[in-house]
């Protein structure tokens, strides 16, 4: 959600700031903000509500100087949307950036009352600026007071600390949600993701929970947040800038919905070779006593995320044999889950900073479950706190909905139930080779339906004014409809519900008139014809079904008023090839009605709070 840079260097501090946020905008924010320091001179501050053109007027208007600083986009937890609750919040000397939920905010709030200080905003953050300038009047040190206070602080948060006392560095630290520190040549960064410092430097330290990061143009110096020194070496970022930028497309989108047959090749590429039966990953995935040991699996999930967790249940119960649930991880911990050392937990989350899935895998490493975890996000707080990790290889999604992130994740639930599966001895290699033939087409018939893209766009415009949309699904393309559901309802802001088909009746009917589209995912498969028999009920009242298929029989043309042709697969991989054309149905309807395509109002990429 919000977003976090920093900068200490020989250059102008505010336009690489600026440019940093614009690299983050795909997280969702509402306001926005920077902060600089100039030698000899006390510190400034611009913040501005709304998208970050408001704020780069703002600067162009009363420019800032100076070769240290703060920036940040705000997505509202604590107060309303406002520029005094804007970020960076200052206190005397301190500007404070943050990111999370401080949980002890009323207290800390009334404490800091009472002894005098005036608060100016509704935020939790503006408390962490006045603490440090209260410590600051006690140690001559900004890091002791930095590590002072946050030995204060409950909850989970990130945040960056600058001080006319100390202008030459910045102070970062961090519990649960994340900071990436960059390493230039003669300037360092600070960021609360990759993108926003790709084009500076590819060398980066992850900050983990707990830990205190003190940032000087020429130095990065990590410890405890009890002051134990750390070592660490960085690591190289292997993300081509480029694939953060929009590529002639119109939308980020967009562009990341072509550029789903290569995350698909990148997820498979060093796991699994066509004309073999075996599935290799990079590390064990599964408890040290080897499958025998699950005894069941729960997976914990959010969103898109919990979407595509329903469709690797089927994949995972059909071919291993083992009980899967599927829980919403806000839910998870709060009812008692019957969990043990005989359960696997998978934590799926597309950033890997999904606070809930978070929570949810702490519960189940408290009860002795093995934890894996299924994220686009190396060393992501999800992926770090797993016994062991199943990564998608999608490189950025720019885009606050999801569109390479939720394929992938169906093609690494598919290769682990196959993985498990073989293991298990169900599944012969001669099986495990069939199983995944089917794999190796998946780029090219993705690429199929893109070239189908005219037609959508046509049907798109047909129905783009819309107010409600219904879509049915059977099995294992009933996730497909919810997934199509919320694309839709994300991006164009037409309400719309995902339903079982087999449903339809208990309910859902009772909507249906000549106004409202029905979209049903109907594959050749064994509930093909009772599908068909539900739509039926559709066209009996008057509702204008718009049918996902790879089999045009004659009985499925007379009803359906549209016809979006899709390859043939097999009944595991077909939500991969039913879920494109919804992708591109749900932008060209968001388009038509002139959405704002890549940042929905009210949504963020990275849910970091509960």
């Amino acid at each position: 959600m919000c977003g976090i840079i920093g900068y200490v260097g020989p250059r102008d501090a505010a336009p690489i700031l600026l440019h940093g946020l614009k690299r983050l905008e795909y997280r969702g924010y509402d306001s926005a903000g920077v902060a600089t320091l100039a030698a000899g001179e006390n510190m400034a501050i611009r913040r501005a509500v709304g998208k970050l053109d408001n704020l780069r007027r703002l600067l162009d208007e009363m420019p800032l100087r100076g070769n240290v600083g703060i920036g940040h986009t705000r997505w509202a937890t604590h107060g309303r949307p406002s520029e005094t609750n804007a970020h960076p919040h200052q206190a005397g000397p301190v500007a404070v950036i943050h990111n999370g939920i401080i949980e002890n905010y009323v207290e800390l709030r009334e404490s800091l009352l009472k002894r005098g200080h005036k608060l100016k905003s509704e935020t939790d953050t503006e408390l962490v600026s006045h603490l440090v300038e209260e410590r600051l009047r006690r140690t001559p040190h900004l890091l002791e007071a930095v590590r002072s206070v946050v030995a204060e602080l409950r909850g989970s948060f990130s945040l960056v600390v600058l001080s006319e006392t100390e202008p030459d560095r910045l102070i970062a630290a961090k519990t649960a949600t994340p900071l990436v520190l960059g390493l230039g040549d003669g300037e360092n960064f600070v960021a609360s993701d990759i993108p926003a410092i790709l084009e500076h430097t590819r060398r980066a330290f992850v900050l983990e929970d707990g830990e205190i990061a003190e940032v000087t143009a020429d130095a990065v110096r990590l410890s405890t947040f009890g002051g134990d020194p750390i070592e660490r070496q960085p690591r190289v970022i292997d993300w081509d800038p480029v694939a953060a930028t929009k590529g002639g497309y119109q939308h980020y989108l967009r562009k990341e919905i072509a550029e789903q047959p290569q995350a698909w090749i990148d997820t498979l590429s060093g796991r699994a070779a066509a004309n073999s039966g075996v599935v290799r990953f990079e590390a064990e995935l599964l408890p040290r006593e080897g499958p025998e040991r699950i005894g069941r699996i729960v997976i914990v999930s959010a969103g898109a995320s919990w979407i595509s967790s329903q469709i690797g249940k089927f994949m995972l119960e059909e071919l291993t044999g083992i009980p899967v649930e599927v829980d919403y991880s806000a839910e998870f911990r709060y009812r008692r889950p019957a969990i043990d050392d005989r359960t696997m937990i998978i934590a799926v989350s597309q950033s890997g900073e999904t606070a809930d899935t978070l929570a949810a895998m702490e519960e189940g490493k408290r009860r002795g479950c093995h934890l894996l975890a299924i994220t686009n996000t190396v060393d992501s707080s999800i992926a770090r706190k797993a016994h062991a990790q199943l990564y998608t290889r999608c490189g950025p999604e720019i885009s606050v909905t999801t569109t390479k992130c939720f394929i992938t994740q169906i093609e690494a639930f598919y290769l682990l139930a196959i993985h498990i599966a073989a293991r298990q001895h169900r599944v012969d290699e001669m099986q495990a080779q069939e199983l995944l033939q089917p794999v190796f087409a998946i780029p090219n018939q993705i690429d199929a339906i893109l070239k189908t893209e005219r037609a959508i766009e046509k049907i798109a415009r047909k129905y783009g004014k819309a107010r409600d949309f219904l879509y049915l699904g059977r099995g294992i393309n009933y996730p497909v409809a919810l997934e199509g559901a919320l694309k839709l309802k994300e991006i164009s802001y037409i309400h719309a519900e995902g339903y079982s088909a087999g449903e339809m009746k208990h309910g859902p009917i009772a909507l249906i008139d000549e106004e409202m589209p029905v979209v049903v995912i109907i594959p050749n498969d064994n509930v093909f014809d009772k599908t068909l028999s539900n739509l039926k009920e559709v066209e009996s009242r008057n509702g204008r079904i718009i049918a996902v298929t790879d089999y045009r029989s004659p009985e499925l043309e007379e009803v359906a008023w549209e016809i979006i042709d899709v390859p043939t697969t097999n009944r595991f991989l077909m939500p991969v090839l039913t879920t494109v054309p919804l992708q591109l149905l749900a932008y060209h309807i968001a388009v038509y009605r002139g959405t704002d395509v890549d940042q929905p109002r009210n949504l963020a990429k990275s849910v970091t709070v509960e």
